[in-house]
């Protein structure tokens, strides 16, 4: 990908995560990047093309992210607060939203293929946390795996929405407190 086309997509991360979606077009991108709305159209042909790979870009670098994150030692508790540090810094240091998560709000109104793409980010974030709890000492069916991690994501992403809402970002760290007394813990944290 061209230097180019990744300053158009780092300008357009920046406005979906703050507006979303729907709150920014090709024009307001030339204007950023300081190009003809033309020159946008030859790197993503269509907003569609331009939301995918925004989307497909977060949740990849996201992912890598957390996996780097992780050390041999870690507890099970250790990893999924580093998991919700993760929105809390994106939070407090951006002053901006998760992409797919605000994404996820206008998902009636996305493209399909943006709406896959963002269906992506919320998948391979169960499949990461499913294969962190799987760490854990107990025994959990698949079901019980796939329960736990929708609820902890869902818990962050919920967080974080409403930290950004009432200017409280610390609610993330909140919920990671209240986290701790969950059965999920219990033979890891004491």
């Amino acid at each position: 990908m061209s230097s180019k086309a990744e300053q158009i997509m780092d300008e357009a991360e920046n406005l979906a995560r703050s507006h979303g979606y729907n709150a920014f077009s090709f024009r307001d991108l030339a204007a950023k990047v300081g190009i003809k709305s033309a020159s946008v159209h030859y790197h993503f042909p269509t907003k569609a093309d331009l939301g995918a790979a925004l989307a497909k870009r977060y949740t990849e670098r996201f992912i890598s992210t957390l996996n780097h994150c992780i050390e041999p030692t870690d507890t099970t508790f250790e990893i999924v607060q580093r998991y919700g540090e993760a929105y809390y810094q994106a939070l407090v240091q951006d002053g901006r939203m998760c992409l797919c998560g605000l994404f996820a709000a206008e998902v009636d109104s996305l493209p399909e293929p943006v709406a896959a793409e963002v269906q992506r980010f919320f998948e391979a974030n169960i499949n990461w946390l499913k294969d962190i709890l799987r760490r854990d000492p107990h025994v959990r069916s698949e079901e019980a795996l796939e329960a736990d991690a929708t609820f902890i994501l869902t818990l962050f992403q919920g967080a974080m929405l409403v930290g950004r809402t009432m200017n409280q970002p610390e609610a993330i760290h909140t919920v990671m407190e209240k986290l701790r007394g969950t059965d999920i813990y219990t033979s890891r944290v004491n």
